[in-house]
């Protein structure tokens, strides 16, 4: 039998499923660990990528295109031993699942297929439902069966370091005086609600049977007094815990921002804003479990058993009764426990699908228009909705289920209970002044017993969101302590950025080289420009030197010391960078010129305005420097944005400066005056400038030509001209388009 592994964000099924398969064999591999051997990117996980982490972990990989009679063939078959079931399958052309068994059902008289999808659990289809899914369209499917070699077994799957309850524990511990006022408010709350069993024995037997109205005003005088208090003590705890709550809930997330903006660019590759989203709820979860649940069951649970003592008192017979039943109740809840899992881990995905979808329909709307695509998205979003709705209508169907069962077991104890007390009283065993207090403390016991079964559903909720979590803590950072805040100097005919034999690629070993064996050398206070047709790996280029990714063979110099012996911090903080994407920030256009946590500098922020060409639409604005920019530059136009995030590569005063595309979007006389600008600014500095028009790079030092991957010229403009290869073809081609 497959063991269910939930997949934690929108593309991680593909190693889920082989971390399924790798269980199955006895091997327990996390997700997080094959999702970095599968290369996943936000495009998901490939097929090749899956081989590539199974062949790593020591599976035979054997992937193949099937009918449907072929599954069954090899799931009874025994002859052909590399292809046995379990195995992957590419699912509704978008997703992967495992295919756990196929069987024949004896009483439909139907073949019905067992799938374990990471993102539901366990699924049982119908033939005619399963080829809706696997075979789509056509008349095959994709299927990888994994066959473990003897390296699958001796490889010992990588220890990640634990994270849990413990750790977040950690977090409660500045509050430790707030929260004794929240005890000791629940402590007096108990020992007051202790009192009332006894008052009422008290009234019934000594004021009622003795019809002394003096001990029924005191016993009632006394009652209201005990129930004020337990009011305001209450008040006064639900004061203090809101407070505490609203204080862990901002140090744990703020802890989890703090260590998202430490880790490295890959890892966002593969993550959407609605995973964030749903993480940060996910904290929000541990956050309430710590405080209000894990506190008052605490209390609640000694109120049960005090309550039992007391019950045991009166009659031991009522104590066993109520036991047994109650232990019943309890697991027919838990029975319900792990379907309200798989749900979880549904829900999870489905709302960060939601999120998503709303994030997307939200950010395109002028493409929506444009398109009159508006109905298909819409519809798109609608079917989410319709997932939501039948997951929660599952979500119900198992509540209503776990409610009422428990309910009914409940009340029916509570009869037999009544009953018992009852005959107790008839026999002459008890006063009714007891039996009252018996039903009175029935009463209070349902109470804490609920509470009880909340904080277990609480405790599941949040341990399923601890795992979720797990993944990010247990994340490298990017800046490591062994790190360089400084760079070794060299002598100067030698001095800049040295790239020897670069290679790069995003999906692993097999895929594509998007940098193949590139060297070339920037030399220190020069400008040197990379041209070369779309997609050759120009922006990547620019990202590897930024410390974005990692190189997977060659190195980089900067003059003598190699880049990944530098902390990332401490490099960008000398360079000025223009990327094609740049962020322009809500907030007011001098914070996102002075991109900076210190003052702003009034002489650099204008020399930085004069240079971007920007003064004009500065002055032009209502609030001028303090005018505030929409999200994401709304309101402002390409050109204008691309002006901005000039002025903040020169504001930042670099030694280095990086522009990807950074005037692409101007117009010719801007470009000209800024261009005449940047002169000026680039001297003495070392500058890289990627670009397509003529007009950006003909004035450079040197011009490197890229293409696939490869540096096939370099030279001045007259040289490459001159060699009438592929620069002069570039710059002929351009020159045609403009004439």
């Amino acid at each position: 039998m497959v063991k269910f592994i939930p997949q934690q964000d929108k593309m991680d099924c593909g190693p889920a499923c082989l971390a399924m398969v790798s269980s199955y064999y006895g091997k327990h591999f996390t997700v997080n660990y094959l999702k970095k051997k599968s290369y996943i990117t936000k495009e998901g996980v490939s097929l090749l990528g899956i081989c590539e982490a199974a062949e790593e972990i020591g599976f035979e990989t054997i992937p193949v295109n099937l009918k449907t009679e072929n599954l069954r063939y090899f799931s009874t078959n025994k002859s052909h031993e590399n292809l046995q079931l379990p195995a992957i399958l590419f699912w509704e052309q978008n997703h992967f699942v495992v295919l756990n068994k196929v069987k024949n059902s004896f009483l439909f008289g139907e073949t019905l297929f067992e799938i374990v999808d990471p993102a539901h659990g366990y699924i049982t289809l119908t033939e005619t439902e399963f080829n809706k899914s696997w075979l789509g369209d056509g008349n095959l499917g994709i299927a990888l069966f994994l066959n473990p070699l003897k390296d699958f077994f001796a490889h010992e799957p990588v220890q990640e370091p634990k994270f849990g309850f413990t750790e977040f524990a950690e977090f409660v511990k500045p509050y430790k005086k707030d929260i004794f006022p929240i005890f000791l408010g629940l402590l007096v709350n108990t020992i007051l609600n202790l009192c009332f069993p006894f008052l009422t024995q008290t009234l019934i037997d000594k004021g009622v049977n003795a019809k002394s109205l003096s001990i029924v005003y005191v016993i009632l005088i006394a009652q209201i007094c005990i129930f004020m208090g337990s009011v305001t003590v209450e008040i006064i705890r639900s004061w203090i815990t809101l407070y505490v709550s609203a204080r862990l809930n901002l140090s744990i997330i703020y802890s989890f921002l703090s260590k998202i903006i430490l880790l490295p660019l890959s890892f966002f590759d593969s993550k959407f804003v609605g995973d964030f989203n749903q993480r940060i709820q996910d904290h929000k979860r541990v956050e309430q479990f710590l405080t209000s649940q894990s506190i008052s069951v605490f209390f609640s649970l000694l109120t049960f058993v005090v309550y039992a003592f007391i019950l045991f008192y009166y009659d031991i017979k009522i104590v066993i009764c109520y036991l047994l039943f109650t232990c019943l109740g309890i697991g027919w809840s838990l029975f319900f426990q792990n379907s309200r899992k798989h749900l979880d881990y549904s829900r999870f995905k489905i709302n960060t699908d939601n999120q998503d979808a709303i994030y997307e329909l939200l950010n395109s709307i002028q493409e929506i228009k444009l398109n009159n695509i508006d109905k298909r998205k819409l519809s798109e979003w609608e079917n989410i909705q319709i997932r939501l709705f039948n997951l929660n209508l599952k979500s119900l169907r198992i509540n209503q289920m776990q409610s009422i069962g428990f309910d009914a077991i409940n009340q029916f104890k509570n009869l037999i209970v009544t009953y018992i007390a009852a005959r107790e009283v008839i026999a002459d065993n008890i006063t009714l002044g007891a039996m009252l207090s018996i039903s009175f403390i029935i009463g209070q016991l349902n109470a804490p017993l609920n509470q009880f079964l909340f904080f277990l559903r609480s405790m599941q909720d949040a341990n399923l969101s601890i795992k979720r979590l797990l993944e990010v803590q247990q994340e490298v950072n990017e800046e490591t302590s062994d790190q360089l805040t400084s760079i070794e100097s060299t002598s100067f005919d030698r001095a800049g950025i040295n790239i020897l034999n670069l290679g790069f690629q995003y999906e692993g070993p097999k895929s594509m080289m998007v940098l193949d064996d590139l060297s070339m050398y920037i030399p220190k206070g020069k400008i040197t420009a990379i041209v070369g047709s779309s997609g050759g790996g120009k922006t990547t280029l620019l990202k590897i030197l930024l410390q974005f990714y990692k190189p997977v063979q060659g190195n980089i110099y900067i003059d003598n010391t190699n880049l990944q012996d530098i902390s990332p911090k401490y490099w960008r903080s000398m360079c000025g960078v223009v990327m094609q994407d740049g962020y322009i920030f809500s907030d007011t256009i001098e914070r996102n010129i002075a991109m900076t946590n210190d003052d702003i500098d009034v002489v650099r922020l204008h020399r930085a305005i004069d240079t971007a060409n920007i003064k004009e639409f500065i002055d032009g604005l209502p609030l001028k420097l303090k005018t505030r920019i929409g999200p994401s530059a709304v309101g402002i136009s390409a050109g204008q944005k691309q002006r901005i995030l000039i002025a903040r590569a020169v504001y930042h005063n670099p030694e280095y400066v990086f522009f990807d595309e950074a005037t692409s979007a101007l117009d010719a006389y801007n470009e000209k005056v800024i261009h005449t600008n940047l002169q000026k600014f680039f001297k003495g500095r070392t500058v890289l400038i990627i670009a397509h028009r003529l007009s950006t790079v003909k004035d450079a030092d040197q011009i490197i030509v890229i293409n696939n991957g490869r540096v096939v010229e370099s030279g001045s403009h007259m040289q490459l001209v001159s060699l009438k290869k592929s620069y002069y073809h570039l710059v002929k081609n351009q020159l045609e388009l403009a004439s």
